[in-house]
């Protein structure tokens, strides 16, 4: 801008910087500091000026508006929505129908005019711009005003910027801001407003979203998280579309490595375009996605990886986790800033203290969508098409909505669980909800044509990415775990873990890695398909081919979809734990079970008994499933020698034979995975008699054991652990099992190789657990859910037992000195 930059009414962004909060606001503040000092280093964003907080006051002080403001909102029950509606309407009537101070409008005007004579073109009709809100209160470490205010899109002229200035001035009172006030215990009299004016990218024609620099359910720091759409981010920001997800590594990043851990396609049906109208709040409109593009991903990797160095270098600067808008311009192509923020949800969490909640008892699913937050709740339902209903709202409901957004926020509080159609886990309602520590399950599409007024249910979001609306009030568990205070305990307490979207959350449990790993899990879960059928897509059924070629348009090719899917997931597991070892198990699908993937009738025999049957290595050596497995250390090698994650160990299932065992480690070699190299080390399943019986063989290849004793039981006692007629006789602490367990964990110790279990036994049975530490077992992998009470478990037998053997030596020594 050439001419004045800085007057008492206006500021441009390039001389704002973060101690500018009270001039100007704190979104229009972090613009500043962003255009200052991160430009450099290629954070793009899109230049603009503000209005100064001081011109707000004087706007206000006009005619005495402040006062009748103030005079207002000084006995205003906020908790009475039909009251706060009536104020907030009142005020901003008179907010609107105030006019601008001369000296206001005249700096509003120049610093439009020079803003648009350097837009390329200077004609100021082909320009259009932003006009956002930006609070002195807003976007502080400690409080998180997003949203709060209104946001204009695609002002285009003069007379318009000035009166969606006016508008923004106006939104302050909104019922929604009044009542977040209250809450916050934040004078009304203190908060001032900026009005930022910033040059629009083309998002309309691109794509846009929002990110975090860590996972906004479980507060994982080594991770960045990103929404896309396409068309303006507004859609994304109100939750009126289910986005596309993105999880990027932020080690691997640095590393300039391969860093993105997952993608996830939404469903993106409608997006915000520009319309051709000048006035201010009907410029843009909603319209439908093209079909063919639902199912592809809005941006490209190398737009992801992008965004998320961009997301690295803010954090970096601002010295804390950040929430980020952006957007991708589909003219010029480039990737923009909007805006960054403080994130204000788990960054506030008490540090070393878990709650965790667990379903103990599950009921009919009535609808499912997006999990916001990891907490239950429960109650009646309210169904509510409109805020105008709000006073229908009782405390402990479950609200129930199209789409909740911060409107909602004075009776979103008195919910015990949120549920909606739309939305996504970056929507303002997801920010709320979490904010004020609610569950909240968005996007299921149908939450308000199929749950209907005073039905009970339970909200669950403590079962991953997917949340479930569940029929009638079930029971369920809150437990509180102290992480600093952990007890010393002479075994490596590591844990089962089956489901990538889980892993985050599961990480911050006490833990020194994960012992058991299940491909079969991932690939039941985040593919679905036979890989057979994905290699011979074309010869399949029409109807088999096209619900395939439906799951799979976001991926360049159907191997591509397999491999990178499985990378995902398991690079997932592999970053959330990292650098504790996680070991991966390959697939250990039985025939039936693979029969019942997608396509997979055609390819997988019938057995008799599937669980002695086509499995484990014997099928990794069979010619018929040669290519299946090849994807699958195709996967692995990428998550290992490409994104740098190796702490990722390899385990084989169901070794019958020591020349099996040689075969699938001469195999893995023919597929890039050399034991021995980039630290690879591959270990073997112990659940076959013959494994302990010949333990040593099978030692000569392996650099150890982890023993599964489920299917070590089952061969030992001869008892089909799936026959509810012989159930009674399975029971891991037979002496025959223990014999057999003991016979590996010693062959183990003796060749100084790797010895653990992963089987269900320690998770179940306590004694056991102490049975195999006083073996000296050297790490247990357990259920998520029983960690921590067998960590302390085994921390006391460890200490009791050494208190026993101090006073056994002490009669001892009595005795020989008598």
């Amino acid at each position: 801008m050439e001419g004045p930059a800085v007057t008492e009414n206006v500021m441009r962004f390039a001389d704002l910087g973060l101690s500018d909060v009270e001039i100007v606001g704190g979104k229009n503040a972090s613009l500043g500091e962003m255009v200052q000092h991160l430009a450099a280093a290629g954070v793009s964003v899109p230049d603009g000026f503000a209005t100064t907080a001081d011109a707000y006051r004087r706007f206000l002080a006009e005619n005495g508006l402040a006062d009748r403001i103030n005079a207002l909102l000084a006995d205003l029950d906020v908790d009475d929505t039909r009251k706060l509606a009536q104020v907030g309407a009142d005020i901003r009537r008179e907010v609107e129908e105030q006019t601008f101070p001369a000296d206001l409008e005249r700096d509003i005007r120049d610093a439009y005019d020079r803003l648009v004579g350097e837009h390329e073109g200077g004609d100021g009709a082909e320009v259009s711009f932003a006009v956002r809100s930006s609070a002195t209160a807003e976007d502080l470490p400690d409080a998180s005003f997003a949203g709060q205010q209104e946001t204009f899109l695609n002002v285009r002229g003069i007379d318009n910027v000035l009166h969606a200035v006016k508008l923004v001035f106006a939104s302050l009172y909104n019922d929604r801001a009044i009542a977040y006030r209250v809450h916050s215990d934040f004078d009304h009299s203190v908060v001032a407003l900026s009005a930022g004016v910033q040059r629009m990218v083309r998002s309309d024609v691109g794509a846009s979203g929002v990110m975090f620099t860590m996972d906004t359910e479980s507060g994982f720091r080594d991770a960045v998280f990103i929404t896309s759409s396409y068309g303006l981010g507004e859609a994304v920001v109100q939750g009126a579309v289910n986005p596309d997800e993105f999880y990027v590594y932020k080690p691997a990043l640095r590393a300039g490595r391969p860093a993105i851990l997952k993608r996830g396609v939404g469903a993106k049906a409608t997006k915000m375009v520009y319309t051709g109208d000048a006035s201010v709040g009907r410029t843009i409109e909603f319209v439908p996605v093209p079909e063919a593009d639902r199912p592809k991903l809005s941006i490209t990797d190398d737009d992801v990886t992008e965004l998320a160095h961009h997301a690295l270098r803010i954090e970096e600067h601002y010295g804390r986790p950040m929430d980020i808008e952006w957007g991708k311009d589909g003219v010029d192509g480039r990737l923009y800033i909007l805006q960054a923020r403080p994130e204000t949800v788990q960054s506030r969490q008490a540090a070393g203290v878990m709650r965790r909640y667990r379903m103990d008892e599950r009921g009919p699913v009535v609808v499912e969508g997006r999990a916001i937050g990891q907490k239950i709740g429960a109650g009646g339902v309210r169904v509510l098409s409109s805020i105008d209903s709000m006073h229908d709202f009782q405390p402990g409901e479950v609200l129930v909505a199209d789409m909740t957004d911060p409107d909602w926020e004075p009776i979103m509080k008195r919910a015990s669980a949120i549920v909606t159609n739309r939305g996504g886990r970056t929507c303002h309602a997801a920010i709320i909800a979490r904010e004020l520590g609610i569950p909240a399950v968005v996007g299921t599409g149908t939450a308000t044509s199929t749950l209907s007024d005073g039905q009970e249910v339970t909200v669950s979001c403590a079962e991953g990415d997917t949340g479930f609306v569940y029929e009638g009030k079930r029971e369920f568990t809150v437990t509180e775990t102290t992480l600093d205070d952990m007890p010393e305990v002479p075994v490596k307490i590591m844990m089962n873990v089956g489901t990538p979207e889980q892993a985050f959350e599961f990480s911050r449990l006490p833990n020194r890695g994960v012992g058991l790993a299940r491909l079969e899990f991932i690939i039941n879960r985040q593919i679905g398909i036979h890989p057979k059928a994905l290699l011979e897509l074309d010869s399949q059924e029409p109807a088999v081919k096209a619900e395939i070629e439906s799951l799979i348009t976001a991926y360049p090719s159907p191997r591509d979809f397999f491999v990178q899917r499985v990378a995902e997931g398991v690079a997932t597991i592999a970053a959330a734990f990292a650098p504790e070892p996680v070991i991966v198990r390959m697939s250990d699908f039985k025939s039936n079970e693979y029969a019942g993937l997608l396509g997979g009738e055609r390819y997988e025999p019938h057995e008799e008994n599937p669980m002695l049957g086509y499995r484990g290595a014997a099928r990794y050596l069979s010619a018929d499933f040669a290519e299946c497995f090849a994807m699958e250390c195709e996967a692995l090698k990428h998550v290992r020698d490409d994104m740098g994650l190796t702490n990722v160990k390899i385990m084989i299932p169901f070794v019958r034979t020591v020349a099996e065992g040689k075969g699938v480690i001469d195999l893995l070699a023919s597929h890039g995975l050399v034991r021995g190299e980039n630290d690879l080390q591959v270990v073997m399943m112990c659940e076959i008699p013959s494994n302990a019986v010949n333990a040593d063989e099978f030692l000569d290849h392996f650099d150890g054991f982890s023993i599964g004793s489920n299917d070590m039981t089952q061969l030992t006692l001869g008892v089909d652990r799936d026959s509810s007629l012989v159930a009674g006789s399975f029971d891991e602490r037979d002496p025959a099992v223990k014999k057999m367990l003991a016979m590996a964990i010693t062959a183990c110790r003796e060749r100084g190789k790797y010895v653990g279990i992963c089987g269900q036994g320690p998770s179940d049975h306590p004694d056991l657990a102490e049975w195999l530490l006083d073996q000296g077992i050297e790490s247990m992998s357990l259920n998520p859910d029983t960690v921590v009470e067998t960590w302390t478990a085994l921390a006391k037998h460890r200490a009791e037992a050494g208190a026993g053997a101090g006073a056994s030596r002490g009669a001892e020594a009595e005795v020989a000195q008598a």
